[in-house]
């Protein structure tokens, strides 16, 4: 379907549709007392309305847009809007040295895997098929290694399988999962619950980094079988282009490999049966075996990636406070969506209006409303820095990237208020038709002061229902570590998550304007405006006094 986006540009330009600034006697010279800033708060938040969110979503989320894909035309598009909008609502780019201050431009990574293979003596197994590579690689070319067996690849307090081994440089073969005693219980935990260990990957490989591996190779599965039907996954996810934050070519990480059963005896040059006996050796033994397995000598490894450069860029706004400027409130959303599938029959575009076009126009109105208030002389006490970030989609990279970049110091940041989705009901709130509520994910984190005034802003101004279910640090949805302002939380930055939930059109071509309740949308952006007046104007910055997961 089809949108047209210059007949509400014609509309916008007329005057229709938007809303009032507000009347207010200008005082003279910045206001500071806090009880006169609290006082005129509701005025501003009055022009964050649903008619101004629908004129700005009907344009972003529009099939001229494309989807709003990182890197591509319709991103750049979608930067540019925003970036006018911030200029002509008179906030500043804050950003030095390059042609547009409203951009944060840098270089992401569009890469695909070349040519892989390992070598084995005589033997040649391919990367796709007997095993699989995730993240980077130090082999670009083909290099000669040196493997050694690790049991389970487990470093923990009561079980190592580390012990008395020099790993340095070498590549670290190890069996996925866990080890279990005779009764069937796990050796770690001592219950019938897997640790970590067994349940993340990233453990095992966090502890061949630790102790100098250049890879870790983990044996999946224990048969051929297993092995191609718990890799499938992430066979079709390697064998797609991706993008990531360039690589500086330092390998922080040992490398991780996915090795079939056969190609991992291989190296010891044994049988599988052979291999998987060392789990009984474990079980009878009650903990770590040091296994008598001599690797192979001749062995090699190559897994190229092919990447190029991919421009994008961040786009920031700036509202400067007035006596406490040098502390910042960041306010965002991400504006990037997943752009357009060809494959597809029908309606190829994802216009991503819920996801993240709603969260991006909210930004847009907290902004005009923050940049008229300073025109009228109450302007926040600290400042304010309004971002819409690239490449949510692709691994949170914009917001990274940010925080790995910073315009202004972390240590100066008071606190992030994240907005990812608002303005829909998921099929929980469905059932009841509820669209009176929003998920608040992470407020009570790091700072107990946060989630306070979350709740006290909610209650005097408006009155929706704050649903925690995905706060919960047990919730297998794990969101708040799924939107960008984990990079603000991992940090040490106070954040607040807004989330309507996830619904049939989430990543799909159905997310379209039309299925966006605006009054609900408005009512969640005037929630995060209130909090963001109170973070930014009252007399002592929100403590850091809380470390949950």
């Amino acid at each position: 379907m089809k949108h047209n986006a210059y007949g509400y540009l014609l509309l916008a330009a007329l005057g229709f549709g938007c809303a009032q600034t507000p009347t207010t006697s200008t005082p003279q010279g910045p206001v500071t007392d806090v009880a006169q800033l609290t006082e005129v708060a509701p005025q501003y938040a009055s022009t964050v309305t649903a008619a101004d969110l629908s004129r700005h979503l009907t344009i972003l989320a529009s099939d001229e847009y494309e989807g709003r894909n990182t890197g591509e035309k319709g991103q750049k598009m979608a930067a540019e809007y925003i970036a006018r909008e911030f200029r002509e609502d008179g906030l500043t780019g804050p950003v030095q040295g390059g042609s547009n201050p409203y951009y944060q431009t840098f270089d992401l990574e569009r890469s695909q895997w070349g040519d892989g293979y390992m070598t084995i003596g005589e033997e040649k197994y391919l990367m796709m098929q007997d095993f699989f590579v995730l993240g980077s690689s130090p082999f670009q070319t083909e290099q000669a290694v040196d493997a050694v067996f690790a049991g389970y690849g487990i470093d923990a307090e009561n079980y190592s399988d580390y012990t008395n081994k020099d790993v340095t440089g070498k590549v670290v073969v190890v069996l996925a999962g866990e080890p279990r005693d005779s009764n069937g219980n796990f050796l770690i935990s001592g219950t019938d619950k897997a640790s970590d260990w067994g349940n993340d990957y990233r453990t095992k490989r966090n502890a061949a980094t630790k102790h100098g591996a250049k890879a870790v190779l983990i044996v999946t599965g224990t048969n051929e079988s297993e092995f191609n039907s718990l890799t499938q996954r992430y066979k079709a996810y390697a064998s797609r282009p991706s993008i990531g934050l360039r690589n500086s070519g330092n390998q922080e990480n040992a490398a991780t490999v996915f090795i079939s059963p056969i190609a991992g005896a291989a190296l010891f040059g044994i049988t599988t049966d052979k291999l998987f006996d060392y789990t009984n050796q474990v079980v009878q033994a009650g903990g770590p075996v040091a296994a008598n397995l001599t690797a192979v000598k001749d062995v090699n490894i190559k897994t190229s990636r092919d990447a190029s450069p991919l421009p994008t860029e961040n786009v920031l706004g700036f509202v400067e406070g007035s006596d406490k400027k040098d502390e910042v409130i960041v306010v965002t959303a991400h504006y990037d969506h997943v752009g357009v599938d060809s494959t597809l029959q029908g309606d190829q575009i994802f216009n991503g209006a819920n996801d993240d076009g709603s969260g991006t126009v909210a930004v847009i109105e907290l902004a005009e409303a923050f940049a008229q208030a300073k025109k009228d002389g109450f302007g926040p006490r600290r400042s304010i820095l309004f971002m819409t970030v690239t490449a949510e989609e692709k691994g949170l990279l914009g917001s990274e990237y940010y925080s790995e970049n910073p315009i202004f110091p972390l240590e100066n940041t008071v606190a992030n208020v994240n907005i990812d989705m608002i303005g829909r009901m998921d099929k929980e709130h469905e059932k009841t038709n509820d669209s009176n509520y929003i998920y608040s994910i992470g407020a009570d984190k790091l700072s107990s002061e946060l989630h306070q005034i979350n709740e006290e802003m909610n209650q005097k101004y408006v009155k929706l229902k704050l649903d925690y279910t995905y706060n919960d640090e047990n919730d297998p949805n794990r969101f708040y570590y799924r939107s960008d302002h984990y990079n603000f939380a991992k940090h040490g930055i106070p954040i607040v998550f807004y989330f309507n939930g996830v619904h049939d059109d989430y990543h799909q071509p159905s997310d379209e304007v039309d299925k966006i309740i605006f009054e609900s949308a408005e009512k969640v952006a005037r929630l995060a405006f209130h909090v963001t007046w109170e973070l930014a104007n009252r007399e002592n910055r929100i403590v850091v006094d809380s470390n949950k997961k």
